[in-house]
């Protein structure tokens, strides 16, 4: 009876401790942390934390396929436990891991691929993520990486095994009251629709937006009747302010480029009415945005006052077109400390970054899920 009153209270100031945040300027951030104790933590809802998407969460699946799209080796994961290159495209963490270490469930979410790694530890949390993938088929087959629907296929087959090694109750258990993360759309724009006449001669962008979120829907759709019910869906991020987008935009004096970023912002818009669509029409799913664009804005547009030194370049070589094997270790020009720049290549942001952002999304997801 106590252990009940004490999460059910536990519960009910996070959500007070949420709307409170809300209302606060993105600044106030920074002076307030939210704690929830580990035996609270461990005691929720959650037990396993399950991701999708592609390299903003990918833990270390593209090791383990024929890509270019690396990264498992050396700077990458210098700031990791141990040192060691996972297969994550930063310095060290990437929001899935910090989000499972808050709920109390694991410090790190590995990789399905991985073969380190085997059901007992996917129990508690698994990635199914990959690098450079997309919604859109087309945009995984850039650079022959995991498309999303075999992402789900993966799903299925953990399904299979979990049952097996747990039985069917508590394996069901596990299915229905994981969180499941998703964090993709970005490579769609820039990687692809962008890149390449295809999409563009049959869509409008305003179309491949909605072409975009009919996947989503139909992915989540597909989720939910696999037993899915806890889904925390991050939209697009300022993508005209990565350092590979900020070298490219010669003509804007190396500024963000604002179209790319409107882009974005029509795109969450969409996909904001897209999960209270589902949160509507499917009983059970509790869906919820976990939108990212404000926070990462703001660190771009006032990087000092989260104690950044630099915005526009990325600390890895040169900082403005590096990634994967352009990311050496041994260039010079890669920088010391990486705690300094908002980016930690072209394309992705360091685990500093990475763990203000999930300090930021976490209120919402810890009121809305445990």
């Amino acid at each position: 009876m106590r252990k009940t009153v004490t999460k059910q209270f536990t519960k009910h100031m996070v959500r007070i401790t949420y709307l409170a945040l809300s209302w606060l300027p993105l600044s106030g951030l920074l002076t307030i942390m939210v704690t929830i104790p580990t035996s609270e933590a461990n005691s929720s809802n959650v037990p396993a934390v399950i991701v999708f998407g592609d390299s903003t969460v990918d833990s270390g699946n593209n090791n383990m396929i024929a890509t270019v799209l690396k990264s498992n080796f050396r700077p990458y994961g210098r700031d990791f436990e141990g040192g060691q290159p996972t297969g994550r495209f930063s310095n060290g963490r990437v929001p899935p891991d910090f989000l499972a270490e808050a709920l109390g469930v694991k410090s790190s979410v590995p990789a399905y691929l991985d073969p380190a790694y085997n059901i007992e530890d996917f129990a508690t949390g698994v990635c199914f993520a990959s690098a450079g993938t997309g919604y859109d088929n087309a945009t995984s087959h850039v650079l022959n990486v995991i498309p999303l629907w075999k992402e789900l296929e993966f799903y299925k087959e953990y399904q299979v095994k979990l049952r097996e090694h747990l039985g069917v109750e508590k394996a069901n258990h596990i299915i229905r009251e994981a969180l499941y993360l998703m964090s993709l759309g970005t490579n769609d724009f820039l990687e692809n629709y962008y890149i390449f006449p295809t999409r563009r001669a049959q869509f409008t962008v305003t179309q491949y937006q909605d072409f975009l979120l009919g996947i989503a829907e139909n992915f989540i759709r597909e989720l939910y009747a696999l037993g899915a019910r806890k889904l925390s869906i991050t939209g697009l991020v300022p993508m005209g302010c990565l350092p590979l987008e900020r070298a490219t935009n010669i003509f804007g004096d190396h500024a963000c480029n604002e179209k790319y970023n409107n882009v974005a912002l029509g795109f969450n818009a969409k996909l904001e009415n897209l999960i209270s669509k589902l949160n509507r029409e499917l009983p059970q799913l509790k869906a919820i945005s976990a939108n990212a664009y404000d926070i990462l804005d703001d660190i771009i547009k006032r990087p000092s006052t989260y104690g950044y030194e630099e915005v526009e370049k990325a600390c890895c070589s040169t900082g403005t077109f590096e990634m994967s094997y352009l990311c050496s270790d041994q260039n010079p020009l890669t920088c010391t400390d990486a705690s300094k720049y908002v980016f930690w290549d072209a394309f992705h942001p360091t685990e500093k970054t990475n763990h203000i952002v999930s300090d930021y999304l976490l209120p919402k997801i810890l009121a809305n899920f445990i």
